[in-house]
């Protein structure tokens, strides 16, 4: 007899739990250098006990940096999405998007109003994303390009600040003029 749970899963499909690239020291320099030039500037100001937050985001960025994430288990069920352990029904979902982090495609399931929670789960190829926005589309709204409020914009705007790392040499002698 075939397990009731296998009977529910419409598609299933294994993943990181979250996107992730390999960064190297130069990362690591920058968001220390940060951190001490906000640490300096906190202390001298004299709000001392900011410093405990700061340093525990800071060690957070490193421990988020340097360990991958495991592999989940993502289901499609007739009754909704299970992804990473987190059920949702239908009912409680307003509409989905895909977009693009660190070269992986990542699902963003968004919830009804009031509460609006995101869910994420990355998707590892092509020929999954078609089959998840075939099935998906279904039961909730896809939306191609998702609106952007307040938030979303900063946090587009910090991360084009954090240096790219792909080619620091190049990125430096763009910045020399040319003799």
């Amino acid at each position: 007899m075939e397990n009731p749970e296998d009977i529910q899963t419409l598609f299933s499909w294994t993943a990181p739990l979250r996107p992730y690239k390999k960064r190297s020291g130069i990362i690591l320099r920058f968001y220390l250098a940060v951190a001490l030039l906000f640490s300096l500037i906190i202390f001298f100001f004299g709000d001392r006990i900011l410093l405990i937050p700061l340093w525990a985001i800071l060690f957070l960025f490193y421990t988020l940096t340097i360990t991958p994430p495991p592999d989940v288990k993502n289901k499609v069920t007739k009754f909704g999405l299970d992804v990473a352990g987190i059920t949702l029904r239908w009912e409680s979902l307003s509409y989905f998007y895909f977009s693009t982090r660190f070269g992986f495609n990542l699902l963003t399931i968004v919830s009804r109003p009031p509460y609006n929670y995101h869910v994420y789960a990355v998707v590892p190829d092509e020929e999954i994303k078609k089959q998840l926005t075939l099935i998906l589309s279904e039961h909730i709204v896809f939306k191609d390009k998702p609106e952007k409020n307040f938030t979303d914009n900063m946090i587009d705007w910090l991360s084009s600040l954090v240096p790219n790392e792909d080619s620091p040499k190049e990125a430096f002698a763009s910045g020399l003029p040319k003799l």
